[in-house]
């Protein structure tokens, strides 16, 4: 997963939902016995293309799904949508989870299970056929779909960008 410069997005201008997706019980064996803690999975999306992963580690369950709300609301992302659903099909690898989104057409629905379905639903899309390959722990596959969400492209900008690498190549060659 490579890191880019993504202008921050202000948490505090949007009206965010907040969705638990996975509480994890920890033990550690120490000498006078097991020392319990939690972690929590949660997204944070406006349904409107806003949408953030977190998770928070705690000696106490709420503790932990604040932390995991905090969390998730400093990395928010913006995604691309194009009419309900994706502009292009994206796969993604993160660790061992795969990913795969295709965009599908008006009226399909969600097709998506588990912490992809809720990753998606925060988004707002409406439309998507998608498939979990690899591991299926929880927050590496939601990880991986805001990943993969991130890579989504405008179709017109993207190409407008590849014309103007192409015709600034085309002047190299020629001088």
């Amino acid at each position: 997963m490579t890191k880019r410069s993504i202008s921050r997005i202000d948490a505090t201008e949007l009206v965010l939902s907040e969705k638990l997706i996975y509480i994890n019980r920890v033990s550690k064996v120490v000498k006078g016995g097991k020392r319990l803690s939690f972690s929590a999975l949660m997204v944070v999306g406006d349904g409107s293309g806003h949408v953030g992963v977190g998770v928070g580690k705690a000696n106490e369950v709420p503790l932990a799904i604040s932390k995991a709300g905090t969390i998730a609301k400093k990395n928010l992302i913006k995604v691309y949508l194009a009419n309900n659903t994706i502009p292009h099909e994206v796969m993604v690898k993160l660790g061992a989870a795969k990913v795969l989104m295709r965009p599908a057409s008006p009226g399909t629905g969600l097709i998506a299970g588990g912490s992809v379905r809720a990753v998606v639903e925060a988004v707002g899309i409406k439309d998507i056929l998608t498939k979990s390959l690899g591991s299926s722990n929880k927050v590496n596959v939601a990880k991986a779909t805001v990943f993969g969400l991130s890579q989504l492209r405008n179709p017109k900008a993207e190409l407008a960008r590849r014309r103007g690498n192409i015709k600034g190549q085309e002047a190299i060659v020629d001088g």
